[in-house]
């Protein structure tokens, strides 16, 4: 998938992919980048993802750690579409609105149709999500 830069804001000069109305317009606006560390996805804690005990949403935290997955694991995955076929996750802290929550990890294996990654979500650098998952590709059909 084709990502698009961000041109104002908090976020301005990360990257989205908007074309994921769930992840994009629902669920977030999520962000993703590459800095010095390696790849990082972001996004900040606002009203519309906490539940009823002023805490980021469980379910708000495994999307946006399934979002992570693919910002953490895209790499070589330019032109082909990838499913989510596994997730796993442990839910360490709860986040507040107005944390900088952020994703980063590992891309453990990438193979030609599977990929492996896991990684931990922060929410102003305290660990809130352990998680873990694996990507199939989808190659379009010749």
């Amino acid at each position: 998938m084709v990502t698009t830069e961000v041109t104002e804001g908090e976020f301005k000069g990360w990257h989205t992919w908007p074309e994921e109305p769930f992840e994009y317009d629902t669920a977030g606006p999520f962000y993703m980048r590459t800095d010095e560390k390696g790849p990082v996805a972001a996004f900040r804690a606002q009203r519309k993802h906490m539940n009823a005990g002023g805490v980021v949403h469980g379910g708000c935290l495994m999307t946006f750690a399934d979002y992570a997955l693919f910002a953490i694991g895209h790499q070589g995955m330019e032109g082909v579409y990838g499913l989510t076929v596994a997730f796993t996750a442990e839910f360490l802290d709860g986040a507040r609105e107005g944390e900088l929550l952020e994703a980063r990890g590992d891309l453990l294996r990438q193979g030609r149709s599977i990929t492996f990654v896991r990684g931990i979500i922060t929410a102003d650098g305290r660990p809130v999500l352990n998680f873990s998952g694996t990507i199939k590709v989808k190659r379009p059909k010749a």
